[in-house]
């Protein structure tokens, strides 16, 4: 698991709940003025994730104004973008002289160094969301760029902001998969990501470090590889097309990895089927069913594959999961 720091508003005494929290944000994002008419009894959970450069933190609160003041900038600043990501509830901010709605299918970009009102939630029930914390300093875009990418509508729903979406949605869910040490890693990924998605909304895609433009593209790959594990046709030529690239360049991409790209399809591939094997529910579908879900339509060669990675046959692993769960 991650390294959490976890606020939960019951743990404070009610008549302390909405200060309380409201310092919480405060040292978790920028200094702000906050405004609700719930203030009296709030309710609010945080976790904050420490990923090294970046934080993550997965709220919900009661409906809720946050106010960045031209007076709050000048007494401090720490030249940050914030992004948020509504899970239920709308999200709209205010910047003067435009207004903008987000829900679940769009990413919201607030930068600490500009004013805003931003309002989460609606009526009297519970917003729930995702906020990243990003120093500017970290994105390899000039401040112009910067300027112009807070404020921009980034979908959710594809390309770069989907996958950030995604990553986000999984942190939100639960940590459990992770060590402490993964905070670091998951913290490049992100800056890459976001990078990567200011890049491609600011047509700046040249603007952006070799090895950021090979990480993202990289991510993408392993992304699309996930959604098309059923396909048997999912080859690295497949995938080099389907990117518009060269298998050659799709090779290079992967040398700095762990595993060629093919090895991984074939990892992926087998964990899943590995992890249905184990399932309960599927006790009934055949051994080859299995297989040919994850892309092995030839059963032999979906067994000759997991007795080389799990040291046993399909069958016998499956009898040998459902022995020790009676015991």
């Amino acid at each position: 698991m991650l390294t959490e720091t976890v606020f939960r508003s019951e743990d404070v005494p009610a008549a302390d709940r909405f200060d309380h929290w409201r310092e919480l944000v405060g040292q978790t994002h920028a200094p702000l003025e906050l405004l609700s008419d719930h203030r009296a009894d709030f309710r609010a959970s945080q976790r904050l994730l420490d990923l090294g450069v970046v934080s993550v933190w997965p709220t919900t609160f009661q409906p809720v104004c946050f106010r960045r003041t031209p007076r709050l900038i000048r007494q401090s600043d720490p030249e940050g973008l914030h992004l948020s990501l509504p899970l239920s509830g709308p999200l709209r901010t205010d910047r003067g002289r435009e207004e903008c709605v987000y829900g679940p299918d769009s990413l919201c970009v607030v930068d600490t160094s500009r004013p805003v009102d931003v309002y989460g939630g609606d009526g009297s029930g519970l917003h729930t969301g995702v906020g990243l914390e990003v120093p500017k300093s970290v994105l390899p875009l000039a401040g112009r760029q910067l300027d112009r990418a807070a404020g921009l509508p980034l979908s959710a729903l594809e390309g770069f902001g989907l996958l950030l979406a995604q990553l986000l949605t999984q942190l939100a869910n639960g940590t459990d998969a992770y060590r402490p040490a993964d905070g670091p890693r998951l913290g490049a990924v992100m800056v890459d990501l976001l990078s990567a998605l200011f890049a491609h909304a600011l047509e700046a895609d040249r603007s952006l470090p070799p090895e950021t433009r090979r990480h993202t593209l990289v991510l993408r790959i392993r992304a699309f590889v996930r959604t098309h594990l059923h396909d048997p046709q999912l080859t690295p030529r497949s995938i080099a097309a389907a990117h518009h690239i060269s298998l050659s360049h799709l090779h290079r991409l992967f040398e700095p990895e762990a595993e060629t790209v093919a090895a991984w399809i074939r990892r992926q591939r087998l964990e899943h089927a590995r992890r249905d094997l184990t399932d309960p529910g599927l006790r009934d579908r055949p051994v080859h069913v299995i297989a040919a879900r994850w892309g092995f339509p030839r059963a032999a060669d979906f067994t000759r594959a997991f007795r080389t990675a799990y040291g046993i046959p399909p069958r016998d692993y499956r009898d040998k999961v459902a022995l020790h769960s009676r015991e």
